[in-house]
């Protein structure tokens, strides 16, 4: 394996971990070896991603590891947490003066801050019929 796809490797990892794994949803070495070789084409062993795993957490990503029956490894802490995440698109979907369009780009942005189980549970939650918006997208660019 080149060097490249070495480090490629690592930021890949991090990527799994960061939109597909919480507390309640974990991936195991092999899980993890399976989701790099079918999706970016990068082969490894099972071992190498202990090393990694050692290595994000160096970094300072809140890797945690659940041993035992059904091991895995999933991201600890996060920069929000989902009622924050809930609060935040709360506030950003009934803001009059925020139009649809930019609603719809914040509340993206805010999902990306969590997990995918999280971030779909963050996009049913949102949904809100007939709320009035504002249809002047300069008022957004006003603020500071």
């Amino acid at each position: 394996m080149a060097l490249f796809d070495q480090k490629l490797r690592t930021l890949y990892l991090m990527e799994i971990l960061l939109e597909r794994t919480d507390d309640e949803h974990m991936l195991n070495a092999s899980e993890l070896c399976t989701i790099l070789d079918q999706e970016y084409g990068i082969s490894t062993d099972r071992r190498t991603i202990y090393t990694e795993m050692e290595i994000l957490d160096k970094f300072g990503l809140d890797i945690q590891q659940k041993k035992g029956k059904c091991p895995g490894y999933y991201i600890g802490a996060r920069d929000f947490e989902l009622p924050e995440l809930k609060l935040l698109v709360d506030a950003v979907q009934s803001s009059k003066f925020i139009t649809e369009k930019k609603s719809k780009e914040l509340i993206q942005k805010l999902e990306k801050l969590c997990c995918k189980p999280d971030a779909e549970m963050l996009s049913r939650y949102v949904f809100i019929v007939n709320r009035p918006k504002t249809e002047n997208e300069t008022v957004y660019y006003n603020i500071l």
